[in-house]
């Protein structure tokens, strides 16, 4: 067999990997959200960033009311009472409404801290950045959960992530809807 169709048939048999490793989520990652059925992920060996191929999460409709997620839940134990950092390299390409990083913070069925940086959305199509959510995990939480999530159509890419302890030098960030409770009713009669 000659070099040249040794090298098509490499290529062959490479690229139908890529298509096998791309027909589903990561190991350990899965698609969820609103509207995870509108959505594929997979990974993307011709986005590589530092020689490391990403994931992706992308739309397979042209207009979606909803968003779909790549994400991962894991036990809290190792980090309870200590503050985290989710941090990862993103980039988009035609991201219509925006996306995101997020990371949620639970006890059971209740919430008790989350971001998923809707108040600081990467919007259109960008480059390569490095993102982070931050949250305090506080001693009674069971489980933390975080991914990326793309709100409506587009595509979104993910490298480099990581979960790690910082110290109180690192400031939670802080998403729309972790405002904290006030201490006593207002304005109960709208004169305010």
């Amino acid at each position: 067999m000659n070099s040249v169709r040794r090298y098509f048939i490499h290529i062959a048999v490479l690229t139908a990997c890529s298509i096998a490793v791309d027909a589903a989520a990561p190991k350990g990652w899965f698609v969820a959200g609103s509207k995870p059925a509108d959505y594929e992920s997979g990974i993307d060996v011709s986005a590589v960033h530092n020689y490391r191929p990403s994931a992706y999460l992308k739309s397979t409709t042209p207009v979606i009311h909803g968003f779909g997620t790549l994400m991962q839940q894991f036990n809290a134990d190792h980090y309870l009472g200590k503050r985290v950092r989710f941090s990862a390299l993103v980039k988009t390409q035609d991201a219509q409404e925006w996306a995101g990083l997020w990371m949620r913070v639970d006890n059971g069925p209740k919430m008790l801290a989350f971001d998923n940086m809707q108040n600081r959305p990467i919007k259109g199509s960008s480059e390569w950045r490095r993102y982070d959510v931050v949250l305090d995990v506080p001693q009674e939480a069971t489980g933390i959960f975080f991914g990326v999530l793309l709100s409506g159509s587009g595509e979104v890419w993910l490298n480099d992530a990581k979960i790690e302890t910082v110290g109180a030098d690192v400031l939670p960030t802080r998403g729309e809807t972790t405002h904290p409770l006030p201490d006593e009713p207002t304005n109960l009669d709208f004169r305010e």
